[in-house]
């Protein structure tokens, strides 16, 4: 294992904040540790490990100073457009978590227990995917490597802590009665289809993103893959209803048995005893949970999935810190 001095960017954010406790949660080996956050942030203190570390201000000037051999980034697209690339070219090791850099054909997209291979001690910039994507292709791995895909369609249902604390508080003000001040409609009582900027498709980026992060993750540009994300009045954990369509048949036995024996995946599915995924039973939890699993009878070849897992945890920070347990063990 790797002794590496490890920087935070966005350390003060809510995927930042995760990320810290991750750390601390995994005992991850550090031979030190620095945090960078906005102007706004520097000079406050974050509590790690018995110290109290200062947040230093994200500047290229203060990274280069750092001497960081990895950096995890939660940063936006056009932060990380700035400073990962830059961070990269001073020889440091960069798991970002944004979107800048998902689709480069140069950068692996990773989600450790799906293509955890593909990271190797030479990467500069690894990719952490979407939220919804993470936690979809855990379950649709097993199902692709045993069956075969031929098509894939998503609804999401995902939770207001997927816009960062401006969402949380617009569920907060909503729920109180007061108009939203982040969405565009309210979000209290109410679903919103439309998650991220409309394309000329009529799809929005967010669906977009899982359509082709999915085929990135899996390896595979044939697979034909429709999304319908929505917006839910819920504070963490996000939700995805799966329909999976493979190319070979398949008992609903051995569905459930390759589902079980995959890693970071647990199978709660007894409807007899109405056992099922929720959200509220998967915050602050690190895995994915399945549910809901039956034959799609629409089609000859059919499978549904009810998928959910915590966004902030391994829809973005947790599986940040598992990218890097991954690459400081190479």
């Amino acid at each position: 294992m790797k002794d590496i001095h490890l920087g935070i960017f966005g350390a003060t954010g809510l995927v930042g904040q995760t990320m810290i406790s991750l750390l601390e949660e995994r005992k991850i080996p550090l031979k030190n540790i620095s945090f960078f956050a906005s102007a706004r942030s520097a000079g406050t203190k974050i509590p790690f490990r018995g110290k109290e570390i200062e947040v230093l201000e994200l500047t290229k000037e203060n990274i280069e100073k750092a001497g960081l051999d990895v950096a995890l980034s939660a940063l936006d697209s056009d932060l990380a457009k700035e400073f990962v690339p830059y961070t990269a070219s001073l020889g440091t090791t960069v798991i970002d978590n944004s979107s800048a850099f998902r689709m480069d054909p140069e950068i692996p997209l990773i989600v450790p227990e799906v293509n955890g291979d593909k990271i190797t001690e030479d990467e500069r910039i690894i990719a952490n995917p979407n939220c919804s994507t993470i936690q979809s292709v855990v379950p649709l791995k097993p199902i692709y490597d045993h069956f075969g895909i031929k098509r894939i369609i998503f609804s999401t249902y995902q939770s207001t802590s997927g816009s960062g604390v401006n969402g949380l508080k617009d569920l907060e003000e909503g729920i109180k009665g007061n108009p939203p001040s982040f969405y565009p409609h309210p979000i209290a009582y109410n679903l919103l289809p439309h998650i991220d900027d409309f394309l000329d498709n009529g799809y929005t980026k967010e669906e977009m993103k899982m359509v082709n992060e999915t085929k990135k993750i899996l390896g595979d540009d044939t697979l034909g893959i429709t999304a319908t994300a929505v917006r839910v009045p819920v504070r963490h954990s996000h939700s995805v209803s799966i329909n999976v369509e493979t190319k070979k048949s398949f008992t609903m036995e051995e569905v459930r048995k390759v589902l079980e024996d995959f890693p970071g995946l647990i199978v709660q599915d007894d409807v007899a005893n109405l056992v099922y995924p929720m959200t509220i039973n998967t915050e602050g939890k690190d895995e994915v949970f399945v549910g809901r699993i039956r034959r799609d009878e629409s089609i000859e070849n059919g499978i549904n999935l009810w998928c959910t897992a915590d966004n902030i945890r391994k829809g973005a920070a947790l599986n940040t810190v598992q990218i890097l347990e991954k690459y400081i063990n190479l």
